[in-house]
């Protein structure tokens, strides 16, 4: 097979890219509307937010092995095994979901009371936590969903269902949060119910999305056969890899905002409107790292490990010259850019060092996240899981050491991430190199 052009790498990616960016709205807009109503619903809102996303990762996970496996299997032809893969993760995430929100109740306030140092900032977390796990019952469906589309590469409607749930969200918080349309003013719970719904309105848009349009015997979707357990063993030997590898990589970004907390109420908003611009701007770098993972797993299962390599260099290629492009606007441009998530001066002049921090941050993960994907997409999420681990083991010796026993300003505490991404490259680039990863079978 030949190596797939840029106008099919950017086919495939910009639809996820434009999904990302619609769903990150929600991020923005709660940053940016409870920044109008106070730093301790902006601090609350961000451990809230660590918290949901820790035990949702563990589903996007979950569905990151899936994709791999409906995309090798779409690679091969093999059309009609893809809709069991989807059909069976969906009814196995609905399960977790329930598990986890009863989990979630259970252990959360005690989790929260032992690392939020703040009375108000805790009462606060509680508030936004009670109503935003209700959204684990609608997100662990999207993101079955999303693993379809991306492993038969059929993108574009990921942009449409994140536009729609975007402007759910966008209106809804609005109303919500400040009480417009003869709703009262709910604050932070505003926000998190707003979110719930909006991820409803997505799984809404994607049901009927697939009814219309998709071929379901084609694809094996029409096969409602009782539940697998072969079938969803073989999803789990590469799954597994991939929930712990995504958990561990939030429950470690989340230390980093439990030791910004400990700076001060201050910090721990500086902290929260960087990392939402952090977000946004790594969204490109996700797209990427999304099509590398599933055109790899595509090549090999149409026989092209020998294209694998020359993918991935490509989309680093790309990956950098577009990240180049933004990081050089939000540098020149930081006081405009901040000024969307605050209106207070003082702040955004005490944000702008953690701005070029995570600038020159982002020019390394440009390149790293490429082929440390490119390594889930040869089906070795064990390895990956490995690799990912032991660089989580400097960031977080770095995070207590910089953040929680030195106390060291916030711009320094970002720091962590442009050594992390670079360890992640080096061992990526090694691993591609040196271990034997052609030959893993799905």
């Amino acid at each position: 097979m030949e190596v797939y052009s840029n106008k099919q790498i950017w086919g495939i990616s910009y639809p996820i890219f434009l999904s990302l960016l619609a769903q990150n709205v929600i991020n923005v807009t709660d940053t940016a509307f409870l920044g109008r109503v106070g730093e301790v619903e902006l601090g609350a809102a961000a451990m809230g937010s660590l918290f949901y996303i820790c035990v949702f990762t563990i589903a996007f996970g979950f569905s990151t092995g899936s994709q791999i496996i409906m995309a090798r299997r779409n690679g091969e032809k093999r059309y009609r095994d893809v809709g069991p893969v989807m059909v069976q993760g969906t009814f196995f995430l609905l399960i977790m979901a329930f598990l986890l929100f009863g989990m979630s109740r259970l252990i959360a306030p005690g989790v929260m009371r032992f690392l939020v140092s703040s009375d108000k900032i805790f009462d606060a977390t509680m508030i936004f936590l009670n109503w935003r796990i209700y959204g684990f019952f609608f997100a662990f469906v999207n993101v079955m969903f999303r693993a379809l589309y991306i492993g038969i590469t059929r993108t574009k409607v990921l942009t449409l269902s994140a536009i729609a749930m975007a402007l759910v969200n966008v209106l809804l918080a609005y109303t919500l949060i400040f009480g417009h349309f003869g709703f009262p003013a709910m604050g932070i719970k505003g926000a998190a119910i707003a979110s719930v719904i909006a991820e409803g309105s997505s799984v809404l848009f994607f049901i009927v999305y697939t009814y219309i349009t998709v071929d379901f015997k084609k694809y094996g979707l029409n096969q409602f056969r009782s539940f697998d357990v072969t079938l969803l063993t073989r999803v789990l030997n590469i799954s597994s890899f991939t929930m712990m590898q995504y958990f561990l990589s939030m429950a470690t970004w989340f230390v980093f905002f439990v030791a910004v907390e400990r700076l001060g109420q201050r910090q721990l908003a500086i902290a929260n409107i960087v990392r939402s611009l952090y977000v946004v701007m790594l969204i490109p770098v996700n797209a990427l790292s999304t099509t590398t993972n599933t055109l790899v797993s595509n090549a090999i299962g149409a026989g092209g490990v020998n294209q694998v390599m020359k993918i991935m260099h490509k989309i680093a290629r790309f990956s950098f010259l577009i990240v180049f492009s933004i990081v050089i606007l939000v540098v020149i441009f930081h006081q405009f850019v901040l000024s969307v998530y605050t209106n207070e001066t003082a702040l955004i002049s005490e944000a702008a060092g953690s701005v070029y921090v995570i600038s020159f941050a982002m020019l390394v993960s440009s390149v790293s996240n490429v082929y440390f994907n490119g390594i889930s997409g040869t089906g070795n999420t064990r390895s990956a899981l490995m690799l990912e681990s032991l660089t989580l083991i400097f960031y977080t010796g770095y995070i207590f050491f910089v953040g929680i026993y030195l106390k060291a300003r916030i711009e320094i505490c970002f720091g962590i991430e442009v050594l992390y991404y670079a360890l992640l490259l080096t061992g990526s680039v090694i691993y591609l190199k040196k271990a034997n990863w052609q030959s893993k079978k799905l």
